[in-house]
């Protein structure tokens, strides 16, 4: 999100205003044109966009004066404020773009009028609830206490939060004007995303062979690419209305075989990659404080009594132990993986000094160790180490402390069979992304508390330190983010909290992974690839027709405006709690309400699910936590607070933020160059951990890690 730099926003508002002038002067002489009543909605848009431009200007203002003040520290600009600011110079420049092209070409004999208007009335649209946003964040920075980012304190605050994103309109931001925050190279690719989204949305539930789902999914897609506004409208009806298992269905589709297939084939090759079955048999590992005496670990039982957990191996290399009996007993493969005796060529390296133990991200929900395979094998590959990541129970069949139990549980487990799995462990890290950035912590924090060895290091990319609807700047992003919804993100922690696990039923018909089919994942897969820009970009001349409009759809959206504007004024939650907006401006309402169920189970509050939540006492000890968040993720404001709480205990830390990139950045890693630079970054601070000095004088002569050869694959 390239915008000008936050003390040159005084030039951003001058110029809009300018743009909106020129745009006013002259459509207000084209009435007579063929395109006249374009102008004349032109118009229109122009003055409501420069009346929410000039009363913004002093809102940015006050915010620009005091937002340095919540940064983690001066070499790390990055909090909710900034991006909010961010996010509306984005908003403002695309703004200014556009209308500076209107009146270029308005009277170009390719110039298309009615697509134009259109563009110009999304954008609009998006200023107003973006205005709407920065309001809500001046009661933030009002309200809280000086420096702190939630309202943890201010229940009120946050419930109005909730009741705001419920009924405010949405769609606007998953139309026209999807992506617009982010890196421009993956916009096309967000596009795809959202369109599979809602095409899948509408089979979903519906009892279709996989030929079936496949054939509609394709009709379906096909309206949602050629009408934007439609698309932005049904996304917003599937991140309020749809359940739970939708979203668990539609996540693991990045696990259906043809896609993980290509995935692989484009992905790192490595020599071991296959997965394990641990059985849950009682452990003995000796205390930290003296290894003399032992600590008992149990096998999870939480839930659903003692049970085995499943791991993934990765390694570029084949290394000592990799290819024994004892390990591959272990295997889930079948047949399973080829040892190196039967591949005499491979050269088997010795046991590396460290092992890097990973947690998936997923919203506690969905996905495996699979989702995360491709740089997965490039961590392998680049610190030419053993990558163990753990494919914990999900929920709402497994709430906490499930996930946290497995992840201790293997985490102890590879400490102590750290030889099966081509690792001497002298040097052992914990990474994981979202979710998995949560589980890095709590399962450090569990270690400690057994009384066990800790990691040597954390790496977290974009962790949830917090598990609540608690308000703040960042969470606004909620409102206006294509990966990570207030309501999608409230289910996943409601369900990871058990508010949901007795009322859950086995996903059936198309809503079930096992039951997508061939069709469907080849379907989404050619959906890829930017497959979407070019059928809109060959449709919309089409659509316009010489610059006007077909009438069904004048009409279409005729109705849907009206709609907007009449439900301006009404249907807000609770008006008693009912934000007071500045006189004469009040954001546009959805057509219909979401529902937000509450974040109230006392589970929440638990410092082993919310550890920003923890006391000091069970965060200090820690290893290194190295936390790499996005600018514009609404988990931000996590990662600040909880780096700024663990430099204020003492506690060794660092924050690097980056820009431009959404929530999961680390599964887009091949994606574009943004999300390429952010993924070294990760690498970077594992390999810190790696080599950073011990107490131990053994471990500073420790060998240098190993080159990579040449590879054979032997199972991935």
């Amino acid at each position: 999100m390239r915008v000008a730099s936050d003390m040159d926003y005084q030039v951003v508002f001058a110029a809009l205003d300018t743009v909106c002038e020129d745009n006013i002067s002259v459509m207000c002489g084209l009435s007579d044109l063929p395109y006249g009543a374009t102008a004349k909605r032109l118009v229109t848009c122009m003055r409501q966009i420069q009346e929410h431009g000039r009363a913004l200007e002093p809102v940015v203002c006050s915010f620009t004066a005091v937002f340095h003040h919540y940064d983690f520290d001066a070499q790390t600009p990055g909090n909710g404020y900034r991006t909010l600011v961010k996010v509306l110079l984005s908003c403002l420049l695309h703004i200014i773009h556009k209308g500076r092209y209107i009146v270029s070409n308005y009277n170009s004999a390719f110039f298309r009028a009615d697509h134009n208007a259109s563009e110009m009335e999304a954008y609009c649209s998006a200023l107003c609830q973006l205005r709407a946003l920065l309001h809500l964040a001046q009661r933030l920075i009002h309200d809280n206490e000086y420096g702190q980012l939630y309202s943890m304190q201010d229940g009120d605050l946050s419930r109005r939060f909730v009741q705001e994103y419920s009924s405010m309109h949405k769609a606007c931001f998953y139309g026209r004007c999807l992506g617009f925050q982010f890196s421009p190279t993956l916009r096309p690719f967000l596009q795809t995303i959202v369109i599979s989204m809602v095409s899948y949305g509408e089979m979903y539930g519906k009892q279709q062979s996989g030929m079936g789902m496949a054939a509609l999914s394709l009709l379906t897609s096909g309206k949602y690419v050629i009408d934007p506004e439609l698309r932005g409208a049904e996304f917003e009806r599937i991140t309020q209305n749809l359940d739970l298992q939708f979203w668990k269905s539609f996540w693991n589709l990045t696990e259906s075989g043809l896609i993980a297939g290509f995935c692989r084939i484009a992905s790192c090759p490595v020599q071991v990659n296959f997965t394990l079955t641990v059985p849950p048999v009682t452990l003995r590992l000796p205390l930290a404080s003296d290894s003399s005496l032992t600590a008992t670990v149990s096998p999870p039982i939480a839930h659903c009594g003692p049970g085995p957990v499943h791991m993934r191996l990765i390694s570029c290399e084949l290394r000592e132990g990799q290819d024994s009996e004892e390990l591959l007993a272990f295997s889930r493969s079948d047949p399973p993986p080829i040892s190196a005796s039967h591949l005499p060529w491979v050269q088997k390296q010795p046991r590396s000094p460290c092992l890097l133990i990973h947690f998936h991200g997923g919203g506690f929900v969905a996905q495996t160790s699979r989702s995360h395979e491709n740089y997965l094998r490039i961590w392998s590959k680049e610190l030419s180490v053993p990558v163990l990541s753990v494919d914990y129970s999900l929920s709402p069949e497994a709430p906490f402390p499930r996930a946290l139990e497995e992840c201790f549980y293997a985490y102890c487990w590879a400490l102590k069979n750290c030889h099966l799995l081509g690792s001497t462990a002298e040097r052992v890290c914990l990474a994981g992304d979202s979710a998995g950035g949560n589980l890095c912590i709590t399962v450090s924090m569990k270690a400690m508390s057994s009384g066990i060895r800790v990691p040597d290091g954390i790496m977290a990319a974009y962790p949830a330190t917090l598990l609540t609807t608690d308000a703040s700047p960042s969470r606004l992003l909620t409102l206006i983010d294509p990966l990570l919804p207030l309501g999608v993100l409230t289910k996943c922690i409601n369900a990871y909290a058990g508010a949901d696990c007795q009322t859950v039923q086995p996903a059936v018909g198309s809503s079930s992974l096992s039951t997508l089919g061939r069709d469907t994942a080849v379907l989404l897969s050619d959906l890829t690839q930017g497959a979407s820009n070019w059928i809109q970009s060959f449709l919309d001349p089409m659509r316009t027709s010489g610059g006007v409009r077909s009438l069904s759809s004048m009409q279409r959206r005729s109705q849907i405006n009206d709609t907007r504007r009449t439900s301006t004024h009404t249907s807000t939650p609770n008006c008693g709690d009912h934000v007071d907006y500045p006189e004469g401006f009040e954001p546009l309402r959805a057509e219909c309400l979401a529902f937000i169920r509450p974040t109230s189970c006392p589970i929440i509050r638990n410092p082993f699910v919310s550890p920003l939540l923890a006391p000091n006492n069970l965060l200090r000890g820690l290893p290194p936590v190295h936390i790499v968040a996005s600018a514009l993720d609404a988990l931000l404001d996590d990662s600040v607070m909880f780096a700024k709480k663990l430099r204020d205990m003492g506690q060794p830390v660092s924050l690097t933020v980056v820009e431009e990139l959404p929530h999961g950045f680390l599964s887009l890693s091949q994606l574009a160059k943004e999300t390429e630079v952010a993924a070294e970054i990760c690498v970077e601070k594992i390999r810190k951990i790696f080599q950073q000095e011990t107490q131990m004088p053994a471990l500073r002569e420790q060998p240098k890690l190993q080159k990579t050869y040449p590879s054979t694959n032997l199972s991935g």
